[in-house]
This record gives C-alpha cells, sequence and structure tokens, in this order.
C-alpha cells in the first residue's frame, strides 16, 4: 500500500491483479484498485474531479480525466473517510498509475489539487 497526504487529505492506494481478459481481439491484463481518502484536515472538502496517468510498460501513457470518482462526487468532513475501487487494463503486465484529485474548500470555495501517489501495478510473475 502507498499513500501520501496533501494539505491535510491523506489518500491510500492498494492494487490488485485480477487476471487476463480479451477486448476487441486484443489479451488485456486487468487490474483493480483500491482507495481511502480521509480527510485529517479541520475543513469539509468535495472531491470534484480526478486526473489519472496510466503508465504502461510498453511505453503507452493514457490520461484519464474527469468529474468525480465512480461517478461521486463525496463530501468529506474533518475525521470522514471515504472508499471506492475501480481498475484499468494494461496490455502489458508492468505499469504504474499516479495523479491527483480536485478538491473544493466547501466554505472557502477554493480548491486545490491533492496528489494520488505512484502505485505499481504487476502481474504476480513479474515479481519473480
Amino acid at each position: 500500500m502507498v499513500q501520501q497526504i496533501t494539505k491535510g487529505i491523506k489518500i491510500s492506494v492498494k492494487a490488485k491483479y485480477d487476471g487476463t481478459l480479451y477486448r476487441n481481439y486484443r489479451l488485456y491484463h486487468n487490474f483493480s484498485y483500491y482507495i481511502t481518502i480521509e480527510n485529517k484536515s479541520l475543513e469539509t472538502v468535495q472531491l470534484t474531479d480526478r486526473f489519472w496517468k496510466i503508465f504502461d510498460s510498453l511505453n503507452t501513457i493514457e490520461t484519464v480525466e474527469g468529474e468525480g470518482v465512480v461517478g461521486q462526487t463525496p463530501i468529506l468532513e474533518p475525521q470522514d473517510t471515504y472508499k471506492y475501487k475501480s481498475g484499468c487494463f494494461l496490455l502489458s503486465n508492468i505499469g504504474a498509475m499516479s495523479g491527483f484529485y480536485t478538491m473544493v474548500n466547501t466554505e472557502t470555495q477554493k480548491s486545490f489539487d491533492v496528489t494520488i501517489p505512484t502505485f505499481q501495478l504487476s502481474t504476480p510473475i513479474s515479481l519473480n
């Protein structure tokens, strides 16, 4: 598990390999990742947007950005925790992800970015 705190918001990530699957006649490696967001600050914040860079060891980089996470824009009061699961597909068996969430302080309406620490995506065989 990797963790990072930015402006009082703690992001923890755990990745899991889920096997292979075929999509559009290509073999992909399927990964899940589990995110925990903890508000350790004294302010109430709302997650409004996400930005991801997905690195594939075959030298491809995919960017994903959009509103919220898994269809939600959670509000976290001080000491609140929000968890979700998502996933991605890689052509290779090794990669990594990193990015940031955009948060808004609900009182001041000021936005700020919270770093999602880089985490590795690798199949069990590639770890030997």
